[in-house]
């Protein structure tokens, strides 16, 4: 599976064109605007889009996929339905920011922990991860061994919980218990910022590396 990152809107949010490299079909995750930029490296790369991925309803990740999604005829796929109230308030929000161009969106399939989502012949698992939000998503492929995590973790950081419905402590256990046994080897690209390992965070990750919590947690 390829992955090719484009920074878009003012957030600097990464959205992610993954290609499956043997069928050449790919899906856009979290769109959050600048469509062009994303359309003119879906061009480059010949990808052929068959799907927009959704890893949870924040506007810098969402606000562009209704637009995305009908220029390209095809389905928006997730989050967890549990964003629902923020993925219809998209237009609401994007107000607030002065992007007038951002619209509500209702995807043609909800996602739930333990589903898969294909693309081409790559099988991405999804693993429900709230706290971020408590809907959010990420998407996990055990074969190139890497993970599109959204705001759920970054590099040397974790996403924010003071946003409407956020949690810390669900945000923590989701990392911790969801994430960390993948393995250290998993290579994570985050909404926003560089890309880092498990492993690295374990170590070194102040919020959620392993000795900033007892043996037995």
């Amino acid at each position: 599976m390829h992955i090719t990152v484009v920074p878009v809107t003012p957030f600097r949010q990464n959205c992610s064109l993954i290609r499956c490299e043997r069928t050449g079909e790919a899906a856009v995750v979290d769109p959050g605007g600048d469509l062009d930029s994303i359309e003119a490296v879906i061009a480059s790369e010949r990808a052929e889009v068959r799907q927009i991925l959704l890893t949870h309803g924040h506007l810098d990740h969402a606000g562009a996929a209704a637009r995305l999604a009908q220029r390209l005829s095809v389905p928006v796929i997730g989050p967890h339905r549990d964003d629902a109230f923020l993925l219809g308030a998209l237009a609401e929000q994007g107000a607030r920011y002065g992007w007038h161009d951002a619209a509500a969106v209702e995807p043609s399939r909800w996602l739930d922990d333990g589903d898969t989502v294909d693309v081409g012949a790559c099988t991405l698992d999804v693993i429900h991860c709230p706290g971020h939000t408590p809907g959010h998503v990420v998407f996990y492929e055990s074969t190139s061994n890497v993970a599109l995590v959204g705001d759920v973790l970054f590099n040397g950081s974790v996403g924010r919980t003071d946003l409407p419905r956020g949690n810390y402590r669900a945000l923590v256990d989701s990392i911790r218990r969801k994430l960390w046994p993948l393995g250290e080897s998993v290579t994570f690209y985050p909404g926003h910022g560089p890309t880092s390992t498990f492993g690295w965070e374990r170590k070194c990750n102040p919020f959620v590396a392993d000795l900033a919590f007892d043996a037995d947690d």
